[in-house]
């Protein structure tokens, strides 16, 4: 008889989810929203004598990233300078994005740069 129950259990639960899906698992938090968070808010905790100091390494080349860009929330395009101070830009999925960023303070005659931000014209792409 206790067989009998869990069957008819199993069933009616089968068909209540059939009728009634179960809800869809939270959508993950969107990767480009989160980097650009994070580069806001340290940028935002400076002093007025501190610079952050975004670096991407990429092909060979360590690039000293001075303007983060997002065509859409899932590519990044970082603009800034190499080695050899040449502008160089790199492409990338913000996924694949690894950033070093440092807080430092330039030297004396230089004013402190801050990182420019630009971003989808429509939020929902």
């Amino acid at each position: 008889m206790a067989l009998g129950d869990l069957t008819k259990q199993l069933a009616s639960q089968a068909i209540r989810n059939a009728v009634n899906p179960p809800p869809a698992p939270p959508r993950p938090e969107n990767p480009g929203t989160a980097v650009l968070a994070q580069l806001q808010a340290m940028q935002k905790a400076l002093k007025e004598d501190e610079e952050l100091a975004v670096s991407v390494h990429a092909g060979g080349e360590t690039v000293r990233v001075l303007e983060v860009y997002f065509p859409s929330w899932q590519v990044a395009v970082l603009t800034g300078v190499d080695k050899d101070m040449s502008i160089t830009r790199v492409v990338a999925a913000v996924e694949s994005l690894q950033l070093v960023c440092k807080v430092s303070k330039p030297a004396a005659p230089t004013a402190p740069s801050r990182i420019k931000f630009v971003t989808p014209r429509d939020p929902a792409r």
